[in-house]
C-alpha cells in the first residue's frame, strides 16, 4: 500500500524531474505536497485492511520517508547540476531578439549564470548587431542558414508580437526542422511573476497568478511564524542585547537604540529600531554610512560587520510593521528619490519589509552609491514579493546566518 501510494503521488505530482531550473526552496515545497498527498492516500487504503498500526510507526516512517526523501532530491539535482556544469546533458539553444537589455537577452544572461542548467547558447540573433555577445550570429534572417547547418534543439523567440510575419515564419521553421519552440513575452524586468497560457477556442490567454501574500493562508503563516521566532529571541533578548547595550554606551555618549523613520507597507513610514553604531550626529537620516565612516564608532564597526546591530528589529517584527525576511526598508528620503529614478520601485513595499531578504543573501547589501546597485536590489525585492513560499524564507534565513559568522564584504 506504501508503494501503491507513492506510485500515485508519482503520477500525480512528477513535475519537478521535467524541470532544468528547479530552486531548492522549490524543490523543498513540492516535497511537503508529495509528503501530505502520499499520507492521505496511504491512510484511505489502510482504512479498509482489518490491521492495526499505531501512530508512533506513521510517524517515525513518515519522519525517515521525508528526510531521505529531501537529502535523495538535493543531492541527486546537485549531482545531475555538476554532470551538466562538465558539458555533458546539455541542449542546444538559439535565442532570438532582445536588443540590448530586452527579454531575449535577459534569459541568456540567466542561463549562463549557471552551467548546471545544461543549457548551451549555440546562437543569438537579433538585428541590432551584438558585437558583446559571443554566440551571436546575425540578424534573424540568417537564421534559416544556421538551422540548416547545425543542431539547434530549442529556440527561444524575444521578437516583440507586432512583428507577426517574422514570428510566424520562426515558428514555421522551428515546425519543419522538429525544433522545440518557446516564447519570450517582452514584459519589464521588474515582473517576475509566473503566468499561465490557457484557450478560449484558438485565442491564448495568459493569466497571471495572484501575489502570493495575497493569500489570507499565506499571509497567515508568514505572520505566524514572525511571532513565534520573534517572541523566542526577545524572550532571550536580556542575554545578548545587555553586553551590546553596554558596548553601545561605552563606546560613545548618547541612547542605546537608533531609531530611523523608514518606508514600510505600501508607503507607510515607521520607526526602525538599531543598536546605534555610530556617535550623534546630525546626518543620520540623509547620508548612508561608507566604508570608512568617521560617525562610526570602532564597537559600532564591530556589531555592523556582524548584524547584530540589528537584532532590536525583531521588536518592529513583534510589533508587526516588518517581517523577519523581506525587502530591506529604506530611508524615506531614499524612497522619495528613488521612486522617481527606478521603474517599479514601489513594488518592493507590495510586502512587510524585512531583517534580512533576498537582495542581501545574494551581495546587495550596504551602501547604494551608484544607481545599478539599487536598481538590482530593487529588482531582487521584487522577485522575491512575487515568488515567495514558506521554505523560500527559511532558506534566506539559512543564508543570512552562514554570511553573518562568514562574514561580508558589503557590511559596513
Amino acid at each position: 500500500m506504501l508503494n501503491l501510494s507513492f506510485v500515485v503521488v508519482l503520477f500525480v505530482l512528477s513535475s519537478l524531474h521535467d524541470k532544468r531550473v528547479v530552486y531548492i526552496d522549490r524543490v523543498l515545497m513540492l516535497l511537503v505536497k508529495y509528503i501530505l498527498l502520499h499520507a492521505v492516500i496511504f491512510l484511505m487504503l489502510f482504512f479498509f485492511v482489518d490491521k492495526e498500526i499505531s501512530w508512533k510507526t506513521i510517524a517515525l516512517f513518515y519522519g525517515i520517508f521525508t528526510l531521505s526523501l529531501a537529502v535523495w532530491w538535493i543531492v541527486s539535482r546537485k549531482l545531475l547540476k555538476w554532470y551538466r556544469s562538465k558539458g555533458f546533458n546539455y541542449k542546444k539553444i538559439v535565442i532570438i531578439g532582445g536588443g540590448t537589455s530586452g527579454a531575449g537577452r535577459r534569459l541568456m544572461q540567466q542561463l549562463e549564470q549557471d552551467q548546471g542548467y545544461g543549457y548551451h547558447i549555440v546562437g543569438f540573433f537579433d538585428d541590432e548587431h551584438a558585437a558583446d555577445v559571443p554566440s551571436y550570429r546575425g540578424g534573424v534572417k540568417e537564421l534559416e542558414g544556421f538551422i540548416n547547418e547545425n543542431t539547434v534543439d530549442e529556440i527561444y523567440c524575444a521578437i516583440p508580437e507586432n512583428e507577426r510575419q517574422e514570428l510566424q515564419q520562426i515558428i514555421n521553421l522551428a515546425e519543419r526542422n522538429a525544433i522545440d519552440f518557446y516564447y519570450v513575452p517582452q514584459f519589464s524586468k521588474y515582473i517576475s511573476r509566473r503566468f499561465e497560457v490557457e484557450t478560449f477556442g484558438t485565442v491564448p490567454v495568459m493569466s497571471i497568478h495572484p501575489h502570493p501574500l495575497q493569500n489570507p493562508f499565506n499571509k497567515a503563516i508568514k505572520r505566524g511564524f514572525d511571532l513565534l521566532v520573534s517572541s523566542v529571541v526577545l524572550l532571550f533578548s536580556p542575554i545578548v542585547f545587555l553586553p551590546i547595550a553596554i558596548g553601545v554606551k561605552l563606546s560613545s555618549p548618547g541612547p542605546v537604540f537608533f531609531r530611523q523613520e523608514r518606508t514600510g507597507y505600501r508607503g507607510k513610514s515607521f520607526q526602525c529600531l538599531k543598536f546605534r553604531s555610530m556617535r550623534v550626529n546630525d546626518k543620520s537620516d540623509s547620508l548612508q554610512a561608507t566604508k570608512n565612516d568617521p560617525r562610526k564608532t570602532k564597537f559600532g564597526n564591530f556589531i555592523r560587520k556582524t548584524s547584530l546591530d540589528e537584532l532590536p528589529q525583531f521588536i518592529n517584527v513583534f510589533m508587526g510593521d516588518m517581517s523577519i525576511v523581506g525587502p530591506r526598508p529604506h530611508m524615506v528620503q531614499q524612497t522619495q528619490e528613488y521612486s522617481e529614478l527606478i521603474d517599479k520601485y514601489m513594488l518592493r513595499h507590495t510586502i512587510k519589509p524585512g531583517i534580512t531578504g533576498w537582495a542581501q543573501v545574494n551581495g546587495f547589501r550596504g551602501p547604494t552609491d551608484e544607481l545599478w546597485k539599487m536598481e538590482k536590489r530593487v529588482e531582487l525585492d521584487v522577485w522575491y514579493a512575487e515568488n515567495w513560499n514558506f521554505m523560500l524564507d527559511v532558506k534566506i534565513m539559512f543564508l543570512t546566518v552562514f554570511n553573518a559568522i562568514k562574514g561580508e564584504q558589503n557590511a559596513l
